[in-house]
C-alpha cells in the first residue's frame, strides 16, 4: 500500500460557519480544530495544508461547563512582566473570542502547520460577519449545553 500524498491542485479551502450559541466550549473547540486541519476531508494528509476557513458566530454565548467561570486564562507578552491573566468571567463579557482561540489553539497540533490553519479561523461576537461572499457552508454542532436547556 502506498501513502497517499496530496497534489497542490489535489487542496481545497472549503468555508463553515458554525454558530457557538449553548455549544459547550471543548466540544466547539474540537469540532473546529478538526475542520482548521481538513480532516473532515478524503484527502486528508497530516502534513499538508488541506484545512478549511471557519467562521464562528455568536461567540458571546457560548456555554463553559464545571467552575470555569473562576477559572483564569494566562497569556504572555515575551517581555518582562508581560504576564497577564483574565479570569473567564470578564473574558465572556469582553473578549470572548480570545477564550475560544485560545481553546481551538490547544487542539492544533504544535508546528509551523498550526499557525497557518489557525489563520483561517475567523471569530465574531455577534451573528453578522462580513464573509458572505465566501458562500459558507452551515457546520452544525448536534449536541448544545445542559444547562442550556
Amino acid at each position: 500500500m502506498k501513502t497517499f500524498t496530496p497534489k497542490p491542485a489535489d487542496l481545497t479551502h472549503d468555508w463553515y460557519v458554525v454558530d457557538a450559541t449553548d455549544v459547550v466550549l471543548g466540544r466547539l473547540a474540537s469540532q473546529v480544530a478538526t475542520l482548521l486541519r481538513g480532516k473532515n476531508k478524503p484527502t486528508y494528509a497530516p502534513h499538508a495544508d488541506s484545512g478549511n476557513h471557519v467562521i464562528i458566530i455568536n461567540a458571546d454565548k457560548i456555554a463553559l461547563t464545571g467552575n470555569k467561570m473562576g477559572k483564569e486564562l494566562y497569556m504572555h507578552s515575551g517581555r518582562p512582566g508581560g504576564l497577564r491573566r483574565d479570569s473567564y468571567a470578564e473574558l465572556l463579557a469582553k473578549n470572548p473570542e480570545r477564550i475560544i482561540r485560545s481553546a481551538v489553539k490547544g487542539m492544533l497540533p504544535k508546528n509551523r502547520l498550526a499557525k497557518v490553519q489557525l489563520d483561517r479561523l475567523r471569530i465574531f461576537r455577534g451573528a453578522e460577519h462580513p464573509h458572505v461572499a465566501q458562500k459558507p457552508q452551515a457546520f452544525e454542532i448536534a449536541q448544545v449545553s445542559q444547562q442550556a436547556k
